[in-house]
C-alpha cells in the first residue's frame, strides 16, 4: 500500500516588508488584500500543526499543489523553502506551483529555482520539464504547471498546447507501465469550478488528455475548498479532489485548514483507493478525521466503482 498525503495553498506568512519598487505592480493589490484579509484568516502556528498532523499519518509521499507564497516577493521564497523542509526532503515531497507563486513576470523562474529539489522530475536536470514525472513505487506523480503571471484582479492559470501534448505522452507511457497515475495541478481542470477570473485557460486540453489517455487521480488546490469532482476518462470517471488552504483558520467563509490522505493499493484486477479527510474545526483545535471515502478501479471496466467509506473493507 502507498500512502499519499495532499495539501495545498499554504500562503506562508507573515508577509515580509516590501519596497516601493516591489509594490509598483500587481503586488500592491495583493499586499493590501493580505493585510485586510489573509493576515487575519491565516495566522499563528496552524501550518506547523498541520505538518505535524500529516507526519502522524506516516505518508510515503506528500503532494503540495501550489500557492506557497502570497505576492512572490524575493523575501518570501526562503520561508517557503524552510516550510517544505519541515514536510520532508525533495525526494519525499512533490510540489507544483500556483498562480501566487507566479504573481508577477519573472517570479516563477525564481520560485522554481528556490524550490527545485521538491519540483523537478526524476529525469530532469536542474530545472523542471513540465509536466514533471516522479515514480514512487506503484505510483507516478505527474506535475502540471498552470502558473503564469496574470493581469491585476485576475488569478487565471494556463496550460499550453506544448505542455498538454507532453501530458498526453506521459499519461500514455505511464499507463502502459501499469502505474497509478496521479495528476497534480493547481487550478482545477473542471469547467465552471471557479469564477471566471480564476479559471484555467487551456483546461480543455487537460480534460482532453485525461479523456484520451486516462489517469487514476487528479489533485488540485486554488479554490481553498474541500471538493470531490470527476473528469471523463477512457475507462470511466477519474476522481478530481481539492483541499482547503493549509493555513486557513476555521470560522471564516472558507473551511478550516485540512489535508487528505490517500491509501493506494494494487489489486489483481486494478486498484483500491481510500481517502481520509483531516480538518481543523475550531480555533486551537486538533486536526480530526471528518470523512472517509473510497473507490475501486478495475482494469477494462467502464467506470470506477464508488464504494463510499471502504477503509475497513477487505
Amino acid at each position: 500500500m502507498f500512502r499519499l498525503a495532499h495539501l495545498s495553498d499554504p500562503h506562508i506568512g507573515p508577509l515580509p516588508a516590501a519596497s516601493v519598487r516591489e509594490l509598483a505592480s500587481k503586488r500592491v493589490l495583493g499586499y493590501i488584500n493580505w493585510h485586510r484579509n489573509r493576515a487575519v484568516a491565516m495566522k499563528g502556528d496552524l501550518l506547523a500543526r498541520l505538518v505535524a498532523a500529516v507526519h502522524a499519518t506516516a505518508p510515503d509521499h506528500v503532494a503540495v499543489t501550489g500557492d506557497l507564497v502570497n505576492i512572490a516577493l524575493a523575501a518570501e521564497l526562503e520561508p517557503a523553502r524552510a516550510f517544505l523542509e519541515t514536510i520532508g526532503p525533495g525526494g519525499d515531497v512533490t510540489v507544483v506551483p500556483g498562480n501566487h507563486d507566479a504573481y508577477v513576470p519573472g517570479a516563477l523562474v525564481k520560485a522554481t529555482a528556490a524550490w527545485c529539489p521538491w519540483i523537478v522530475g526524476d529525469a530532469d536536470h536542474g530545472s523542471p520539464s513540465w509536466p514533471t514525472v516522479r515514480r514512487r513505487g506503484d505510483v507516478a506523480l505527474i506535475g502540471v504547471s498552470t502558473a503564469r503571471a496574470s493581469s491585476p484582479f485576475m488569478a487565471t492559470g494556463h496550460v499550453s498546447v506544448q505542455q498538454a501534448t507532453r501530458l498526453c505522452d506521459r499519461l500514455e507511457q505511464l499507463g502502459r507501465e501499469g502505474l497509478f497515475r496521479v495528476v497534480m495541478i493547481h487550478h482545477p481542470p473542471i469547467r465552471g469550478s471557479t469564477d471566471w477570473h480564476k479559471r484555467l485557460v487551456g483546461g480543455s486540453r487537460v480534460r482532453a488528455a485525461i479523456r484520451a489517455h486516462g489517469a487514476e487521480l487528479v489533485l488540485h488546490g486554488h479554490t481553498h475548498l474541500a471538493t470531490r469532482m470527476e473528469l471523463a476518462g477512457p475507462d470511466g470517471p477519474v476522481p478530481v479532489i481539492g483541499v482547503p488552504s493549509a493555513s486557513q483558520e476555521p470560522g471564516g467563509h472558507k473551511p478550516g485548514a485540512g489535508f487528505n490522505l490517500f491509501e493506494i493499493e494494487r489489486r489483481n484486477d486494478g486498484w483500491r483507493v481510500g481517502m481520509v479527510e483531516h480538518r481543523i474545526l475550531r480555533p486551537g483545535g486538533d486536526f480530526v478525521v471528518v470523512g472517509e471515502h473510497g473507490y475501486r478501479l478495475t482494469r477494462g471496466a467502464s467506470a470506477a466503482t464508488q464504494t463510499g467509506p471502504i477503509l475497513n473493507q477487505a
